[in-house]
């Protein structure tokens, strides 16, 4: 008797939880492509980065979302309400809780605020299983199951891939039966200009190590196609950005002396670009100052927020 095959599924999860406790990382890995950037300071994440994950049973749509945090500025309140609006639409939320560090304030407020989004389904998921010994992630599941009543639990490793396929399997049973929502070659819906922005962000991030990633911004500017060398060759790509900081004193944070870690972020991006894109590229950067950018709506416009 032959068995039935499973129905194909397919729906959007979304990761929660306290900043540097690996959502970005976890995304790419599903994705197995880098799809959001990543850095241990709080707030890297700006948008809602969709990375879809393909499996024969069905897709995994992930929303990359910004932390959940008491907002301070009007960039701050808007981050929140994107985060608002995506976990009420997901059919899953992920609450990822790194199993080597014990429940904090933050878990829990963040906890308490998952009742606000009765339609999802609630996974904890235990990060950096790698980094923790056994009695730290048994301790750790013990201290998850006085919080709430999960639909699943799952440790997981996302640098050495530990159990990422048990994490698909449940995220993927808990979605709707579905036809396919994207095409297979389809990783994200996230266009190149915004990727490379967000790289160029990230490399900013990691060089200027001053405490920026809330008054650093990104843009592509522009994009010049050089003429080819050889038939059947890519030209090299110019790419002009711009890195945005809200205080001169900021600006000689990320030229450095004598350009010095400016060149290094441009580097740095460029590497990753040339990897995304698959070609040769040439980066142009300039840093500006608009003067307290988070604040003021028409400046967060003119970014993209």
């Amino acid at each position: 008797m032959n068995e039935t095959a499973p129905e194909f599924r397919a729906g959007f999860v979304s990761f929660v939880g306290r900043p540097n406790v690996g959502k970005s990382t976890l995304t790419n890995a599903l994705v197995g492509e880098k799809i959001a950037i990543t850095s241990p300071k709080p707030q890297t994440t700006r948008r809602a980065i969709r990375g879809i994950a393909h499996r024969p049973s069905g897709q995994l749509i992930i929303v990359d979302t910004p932390g959940i945090h008491r907002p301070r500025t009007l960039l701050g309140e808007r981050l929140n309400a994107l985060v608002e609006a995506t976990l009420g639409d997901v059919d899953v939320i992920g609450f990822c809780v790194p199993a080597n560090e014990k429940l904090g304030p933050g878990d829990r407020f963040i906890n308490d605020r998952l009742d606000d989004f009765p339609r999802a389904k609630k996974v904890a998921i235990l990060t950096k299983v790698d980094e923790s010994s056994k009695s730290e992630i048994f301790e750790q599941l013990t201290r998850l199951s006085t919080l709430r009543e999960w639909d699943a639990v799952v440790p997981v490793s996302s640098v050495t891939r530990e159990q990422l396929d048990v994490l698909s399997d449940e995220l993927l049973n808990l979605m709707p039966v579905s036809p396919p929502l994207y095409e297979p070659a389809t990783i994200t819906d996230e266009g190149d200009d915004e990727r490379i922005a967000e790289l160029i962000r990230e490399a900013a991030l990691r060089e200027a190590r001053e405490e920026l990633p809330h008054s650093l911004a990104a843009t592509v500017d522009d994009r010049e196609e050089r003429e080819p060398e050889g038939e059947g060759e890519l030209g090299l790509l110019e790419i002009y950005a711009s890195l945005y900081v809200e205080r001169d004193s900021q600006k000689g944070i990320v030229i450095g002396k004598g350009g010095s870690r400016l060149r290094q972020i441009g580097e740095d991006a460029r590497k990753e670009i040339e990897a995304l894109l698959g070609r040769r590229v040439y980066l142009s950067l300039r840093v500006k100052v608009l003067k307290e950018w988070q604040r003021d709506p028409k400046s967060l416009g003119k970014l993209g927020f």
